[in-house]
């Protein structure tokens, strides 16, 4: 349910940001995901559905870009591109890693009429 919540604050930013252009009408929402975001895109479309009601965004769709998850590893200290289901460091297979990206949830860009 936490979608609702960062649902409202992009709604807000994106009505701010096209009335500031002059929009009539916002038509597309594009979003950057992290894999630990924690954000359901089916839900931030759910939730857009009955927020933007009587707003420019009525109707709006949202696009998502999952980005992949970047980590550094403290072992042979090199930075790699991984997956969810293979958390470990393709050179030396080590579980030592700092997350450098992953957690992103951001408003990329809008598309308005």
């Amino acid at each position: 349910m936490h979608e609702i919540d960062i649902t409202q604050h992009i709604l807000k930013d994106v009505i701010k940001i096209a009335e500031s252009k002059n929009a009539k009408k916002v038509t597309e929402i594009r979003l950057v995901l992290g894999p630990f975001s924690g954000f359901v895109p089916e839900c931030i479309q759910m939730y857009m559905d009955l927020l933007a009601k009587d707003t420019i965004c009525h109707g709006v769709q949202i696009k998502v870009k999952e980005i992949p998850l970047k980590v550094y590893c403290n072992q042979c200290h090199k930075e790699a591109l991984i997956d969810r289901k293979h958390i470990e460091c393709p050179f030396c297979h080590s579980i030592d890693l700092k997350r450098l990206s992953g957690n992103e949830c951001l408003i990329e860009s809008i598309e308005v009429e």
